[in-house]
């Protein structure tokens, strides 16, 4: 293997770690920042920093690897076909539907 290859092999291998481990020092950096003087919470050390980076990941932002990919283009690919077959009446009553479903929000529903 030719060396040049060698190298961005290891960068390839190295980059994705060494960007999470910094990710993790900037959120323990800000929340010891701010939160403590805004909330009162304690300042954190690097490692529940690192704890915490992946809670919110797992509870918001999820794992979208090839399987969240897949998973989005078969919904959109269902939803799409779905249109198809309806008259144009029909799309106008489906996109109503989702408008006043969306609009209301989550706090809204409770005073209907």
């Amino acid at each position: 293997m030719n060396n040049k290859y060698k190298k961005s092999w290891i960068l390839l291998i190295l980059c994705p770690p060494l960007i999470f481990l910094a990710v993790a020092l900037i959120v323990m950096w800000l929340w010891n920042c701010i939160l403590p003087e805004i909330i009162g919470v304690k300042t954190i050390n690097y490692w529940q920093a690192m704890g915490i980076l992946i809670l919110s990941k797992i509870l918001f932002g999820g794992f979208h690897g090839k399987f969240g990919r897949g998973m989005r283009d078969m919904k959109e690919k269902h939803l799409r076909h779905k249109m198809e077959g309806m008259s144009d009446e029909e799309k106008e009553k489906f996109k109503e539907v989702w408008r006043q479903k969306c609009s209301s929000g989550f706090f809204n529903r409770n005073n209907e």
